[in-house]
Parts: C-alpha cells; structure tokens; sequence
C-alpha cells in the first residue's frame, strides 16, 4: 500500500510540474495581440494552478494515514 501511495505522490507531482511547464511555455509562445482583450485569463491559470499544488500537496500528506484507515477498516470486516 505504501509503494502505492509513494507511486501516487510522484505521479501527481509529475504530472503538477509537466503542468506548469506547458502552461508556462504557451503562454509565453503566444503574446498578446495588440487590441484584443484577454480578460483575466492569467489569473485563473494561477488559480488553478495554486488549487492543484494544495490539493497534490494535502494528497501527499494524507495518503499514507488514509491507507492506514483502509488497511484498518479491511482487517476489521475480515474477522
């Protein structure tokens, strides 16, 4: 269960940085045009970005007490 969780952080953290890179890189690969509106798309992508890192962040931390609960609740129901 453990492997499983240490898989999961990495992955979700993985997945975080390709995130932000990508982000990151089409956002500078395409500037604005001159006239045109972008409202305020810059910050949603911040957003965004701030909520996933908390939620992979809150993940990491409660992954291995939530696997304890589990492993727990499984021997419980198996007596």
């Amino acid at each position: 269960m453990k492997r499983i969780a240490s898989k999961l952080s990495a992955l979700s953290v993985l997945f975080l940085c390709a995130t932000w890179f990508f982000l990151a890189t089409g956002l500078k690969a395409n500037p604005p045009k001159e006239g045109s509106e972008r409202g305020d798309v810059p910050g949603w992508v911040m957003i965004t970005l701030m909520s996933a890192i908390l939620v992979a962040g809150l993940l990491a931390i409660a992954t291995p007490a939530l696997g304890d609960l589990f492993e727990q609740a499984m021997s419980k129901v198996g007596q």
